[in-house]
């Protein structure tokens, strides 16, 4: 053992596996507790657990709980707002991408954002007096170890770690996960799924289905999507670390059900995420194909480009795209028809404000007029939704 190689003696291959689990376990410490635990309350650790992954975040990051809490509710609140603290739909990719970490130093800086978002998080006495007060201690502790374990070669590896959550959770999430990718859900943003396997950066790879269900302690959603950090807090409940109190919702389809009552009212609502995506895949589609399209397979790339068109919120497209919008749908009746019962079928969940009856009798309106539509992807999709149901069978 020299000095130089550090106690472990490590060869290269050693060094490198040793930096991806050190890395992963602060991308897990993140995913887990910062976001999934405190920030949205998903699930509940155990003390144990909970004051492990602050210590490492202390070591490896220097973040204050409260802080990031506090600047990644601020976000879900102000979503692609001037208001929120990192938006690549407003300050541009680039910025958000390589200036992440300023960014959340900037908003962390804002005493007022912090109290009002933070609540919830950590305030006892090793967070006010150590974790709080000694911020770059910690990093100064773990360039120490990482020295006298790894020997020269921890002065990298302690370099890796520092950058890690600032490039992969301030830059790439916070950047990319809101600009490129593909997405599940119409959410109300531009939320992407980076890729459907969550494992580099801990499952948050799959930001669009974060967002459409926010409190939800898994972030996959389909058979092929992998959440790395799902099956660790499988784990820790298997194990009686860690006790799940929310995940998204399923839907229910009951054999049979053919009345619009008030349990398929509250499954409508329950599921609307998922109702807005099946719309989207068993409606606007096919008849968007068939109506742009016909039997010319070479027009494809047309209707590629024209899809986004018809499934994202007027509210979100520039005014280029909502005259292509309104000229696409001049052409066809039958397309404008089923954009305009999609647009009746989310205002039964975004009318806040309307009692139960009203909106119930809204429901059935609406899946009475679409199965007489004579358009019958239309129909077809109505007398499904007469099947939604909170009940689990």
């Amino acid at each position: 053992m020299t000095l130089f190689n550090g106690l472990l003696d490590l060869s290269w291959w050693q060094l490198v596996l040793i930096t991806l689990a050190l890395t992963h376990v602060t991308i897990a410490a993140v995913t887990i507790f910062l976001h999934r635990a405190q920030a949205h309350r998903a699930l509940d650790l155990h003390p144990a657990v909970s004051h492990f992954f602050r210590l490492w975040l202390w070591l490896t990051t220097g973040m204050v709980t409260a802080e990031w809490v506090a600047i990644h509710r601020r976000h879900h609140a102000r979503c692609e707002t001037p208001d929120d603290p990192h938006s690549p739909q407003v300050l541009g990719l680039r910025k958000v991408l390589w200036e992440g970490a300023e960014l959340y130093q900037q908003a962390a800086a804002d005493p007022a954002l912090v109290a009002r978002y933070s609540h919830g998080t950590p305030d006892d006495w090793l967070e006010r007096r150590v974790y709080s007060r000694y911020r770059w201690q910690g990093p100064g502790v773990m360039l120490i170890t990482d020295f006298l374990l790894f020997g020269a070669a921890g002065v990298a590896i302690w370099a890796i770690q520092m950058v890690w959550i600032p490039f992969w959770a301030a830059g790439v999430i916070n950047g990319i996960g809101h600009y490129w990718g593909y997405r599940n859900f119409e959410s109300p943003d531009a939320a992407t799924n980076i890729s459907p396997w969550g494992i580099l950066i801990g499952g948050e790879e799959l930001h669009n289905n974060h967002h459409a269900f926010p409190s939800s302690a898994r972030l996959s959603n389909r058979w092929w999507e992998l959440d790395i950090g799902w099956l660790y807090i499988r784990v820790l409940e298997i194990l009686r670390l860690a006790k799940v109190r929310r995940v998204a919702p399923r839907p229910h389809l009951a054999a049979g059900k053919t009345m619009v009552d008030l349990d398929t009212l509250k499954a409508v609502i329950t599921n609307r995420m998922h109702v807005a995506a099946r719309y989207a895949s068993d409606v606007i589609w096919p008849v968007s194909r068939k109506e742009l399209c016909g039997e010319d397979a070479a027009c494809r790339r047309v209707y590629r480009q024209t899809r986004k068109l018809l499934l994202r919120d007027e509210s979100h497209l520039d005014e280029t795209s909502r005259q292509r919008l309104a000229r696409l749908l001049e052409r066809s009746p039958t397309l404008a028809t089923v954009v305009e019962y999609r647009k009746r079928l989310q205002d039964v969940w975004e009318r806040t404000t309307a009692n139960q009856e009203a909106l119930l009798q809204s429901l059935q309106d609406w899946c009475r007029q679409a199965e007489a539509s004579g358009i019958r992807s239309l129909a077809e999709f109505a007398h499904t939704l007469r099947r939604y149901t909170l009940q689990a069978g």
